[in-house]
């Protein structure tokens, strides 16, 4: 399929033939969905826990009687009953990260893709630099492409100009090739690709 080319300007500087097993494909919302889990329980950190009885460093003298003191026969201040006293059943440290196949992960990314193209809610563009990196250029810029919701995936490098520019508006964010994924194309309304990037995509998935 053919899309148009844009300059930062938004001014149409040709066209470019986008590979239909990386743009063409009909979404499906079951695998887009469990690349999306995925990746939100890998990056989960799983540094929450709780102490225990068995780490809770107080005495275990028995308090008081075993019989007439009208109340429970507890042997340790380490009972989870008692205030300071140790968690039962409480979060342990451990890992959150679920297995998915390469080959899903991959045909995640494609149908994501896929699912932008579907909805006109991808804009291809020359390079991604802006003059004198300013960030009240790219403003301007954005505002005659129709972005305020998007996610930018340059080439190999991104622009450093282009990058300090953007950081400053919300809800754009900009990446360079290597760090595209699933979870951040959906999140964003629009996904604007460089002429690098989807060369690089159609290198990756020829």
């Amino acid at each position: 399929m053919k899309t148009d080319i844009h300059t930062i300007d938004a001014v149409k500087a040709g066209s470019l033939e986008l590979a239909d097993h990386i743009f063409g494909l009909s979404p499906r919302a079951d695998i887009i969905h469990r690349v999306v889990q995925w990746q939100l329980n890998k990056r989960q950190a799983g540094t929450h826990q709780a102490r225990s009885r068995g780490e809770i460093n107080r005495t275990t003298k028995k308090l008081g009687n075993q019989k007439g003191g009208g109340t429970a026969r507890h042997g340790s201040r380490k009972a989870g009953i008692f205030i300071g006293g140790g968690k039962a059943f409480g979060p342990r440290f451990r890992s959150h990260e679920t297995a998915l196949n390469k080959k899903i992960r991959a045909l995640g990314l494609r149908h994501a893709l896929s699912s932008k193209v579907k909805d006109a809610s991808l804009i291809v563009l020359d390079k991604a630099e802006v003059a004198g990196g300013k960030t009240k250029a790219l403003v301007q810029a954005f505002a005659k492409l129709g972005l305020t919701n998007a996610l930018i995936i340059d080439g190999a490098m991104v622009n450093e100009g282009f990058a300090r520019a953007a950081r400053g508006i919300p809800n754009i964010d900009v990446l360079p090739i290597a760090g595209i994924n699933v979870y951040d194309i959906l999140r964003r309304k629009k996904l604007v690709l460089t002429k690098a990037a989807v060369e690089a995509l159609e290198a990756r998935f020829k």
